[in-house]
């Protein structure tokens, strides 16, 4: 049974929250599925080239067909001449999305969190607030633990704690509507509120 470890107010571990079977007995695949999809929508998809067709100029033939010793050419925008056409180059009408239904999400998710709780690398806590609002607090928090990059996800995002880690590029402040199972596995640790994860755990 995959197990989170419980913070009090100084950092210091006080307990564990159990995780519920299901979440380890999520498919591993659903994870691989949900990042494989949420990567392929932050494809910008702008890579276009010409083809021959596309290509301005080219509607001379370039020199007669025989006779100068040389190889015959049609047009100088061929794929073959340098300005010429680019040959089944990339377009920017592809779609890369890849549909992940509901419950994926939500299993992929599961695994995710399961997996960093069997790591050691999820932590719960009441709340996490930085009341100074000074990023080297927010700093702080990551040094005691000794991560080296954490998700840390609050129930409601006050301006001060805001502040305080938006400048840290190893640590990222989301609330439980942008958490995903994309942000859980790409950071090496995660920081959760108590709060947050009970009601992930209910909607389970």
């Amino acid at each position: 049974m995959s197990k989170a470890i419980v913070l009090n107010e100084k950092l210091e571990k006080t307990s564990e929250f159990e995780l519920p079977k299901s979440f380890d007995e999520a498919n591993s695949a659903n994870l691989y599925l949900y990042v494989k999809s949420y990567l392929a929508s932050l494809r910008a998809n702008t890579a276009v080239t010409k083809s021959r067709g596309e290509v301005r100029g080219g509607g001379k033939k370039p020199w007669s067909q025989k006779g100068r010793g040389g190889a015959r050419a049609g047009s100088n925008r061929s794929p073959i001449w340098v300005g010429g056409g680019i040959a089944h180059g990339p377009k920017n009408n592809r779609n890369y999305y890849q549909k992940v239904n509901k419950k994926q999400k939500r299993l992929a998710l599961e695994c995710a969190l399961s997996e960093k709780a069997q790591e050691g690398a999820l932590y719960v806590v009441d709340s996490i607030a930085i009341e100074s609002g000074k990023t080297k607090d927010a700093a702080n928090v990551i040094k005691t633990l000794g991560l080296r990059d954490v998700l840390i996800v609050k129930e409601l995002i006050d301006e001060k704690s805001f502040y305080s880690f938006r400048n840290l590029k190893n640590a990222y402040l989301v609330e439980p509507n942008e958490l995903n199972a994309y942000l859980v596995a790409a950071y090496h640790a995660v920081i959760i509120e108590k709060a947050v994860l009970e009601n992930i755990v209910k909607e389970g």
